[in-house]
């Protein structure tokens, strides 16, 4: 069972965090007026992707199972944080053998990638995971196209911070009945854990780069090692030396630091 009508009146969700976060100020004020009770939650039963979300929702948890060899436990558990309680969440699961929260969803094929996909559930899966205390959680999608996908998001500090700041205003606003604005806060990129192996041959601008990485490589190698050479021939007292077209300069910190010369510069001998 999900929240009813009334609990979800009562405390922010995870689906709430992502309107919160967003940059829709008509959802952020409706979301507002729901929990404040003035109107009634929005009817989803006519949107299509919601009800196929939500008839998927079992296949998916076995999909992922079967794809796994994990266990999700705790499905549809009703958790609230244990100091702000106007925080709660309802959860599709849990991993067992990792603890990561479990998020099923269903997205439609076009344009999709494991980026946008992160991205649009970030809020509701870092929310989730402030509630429950994790440290990791996982969205397992099925597209329209007949494509599962596994992404494993880790809990993000400075992300968190900045939702709990965003909720905590949001919540203000609902108790003290002042209407509330876009937060307008930028959150940071989402990080995924590095799982795919890809091929850029077809890619033109990785082989412009990849050409010019080949044909400086050798150079820069030389580059770096006559760099460290001059510098252990520089005196430890000398502020500057120069010759040969270039100008070594040691700074406050005996960090020391090159420049080519435009002309030709006599050597001074050094003793």
């Amino acid at each position: 069972m999900r929240f009813n009508t009334i609990d979800r009146r009562h405390f922010i969700g995870g689906s709430d965090a992502r309107i919160i976060m967003g940059d829709d100020e008509d959802r952020l004020v409706r979301l507002w007026r729901e929990k404040r009770g003035e109107v009634e939650p929005e009817d989803l039963s006519d949107n299509l992707i919601v009800q196929l979300g939500t008839i998927t929702e079992v296949l998916n948890r076995a999909w992922y199972q079967r794809s796994t060899g994990t266990t999700v436990k705790d499905i549809q558990k009703r958790v609230r944080h244990p100091i702000h309680k106007w925080m709660g969440a309802t959860l599709d699961g849990v991993v067992e053998q990792t603890g990561a929260v479990f998020e099923a969803k269903f997205m439609l094929p076009w344009a999709f990638t494991e980026e946008a996909a992160a991205d649009k559930h970030m809020a509701q899966l870092q929310h989730n995971m402030w509630v429950t205390a994790s440290r990791s959680s996982v969205l397992s999608i099925i597209t329209g196209g007949g494509k599962w996908v596994e992404i494993k998001i880790h809990a993000d500090p400075l992300y968190q911070h900045l939702l709990l700041t965003a909720e905590k205003k949001f919540w203000r606003c609902v108790q003290n009945g002042e209407r509330p604005i876009l937060f307008n806060i930028e959150t940071p990129r989402p990080r995924l854990e590095a799982v795919k192996v890809v091929d850029m041959a077809s890619s033109n601008v990785w082989a412009d780069f990849a050409a010019c990485y080949l044909r400086t490589k050798e150079a820069h190698g030389e580059h770096e090692v006559a760099k460290a050479e001059l510098k252990k021939l520089m005196p430890e007292d000398a502020r500057e030396a120069s010759g040969h077209g270039i100008k070594a300069k040691r700074s406050k910190s005996g960090a020391i630091s090159f420049d080519a010369l435009a002309g030709e510069i006599t050597d001074a001998s050094i003793q």
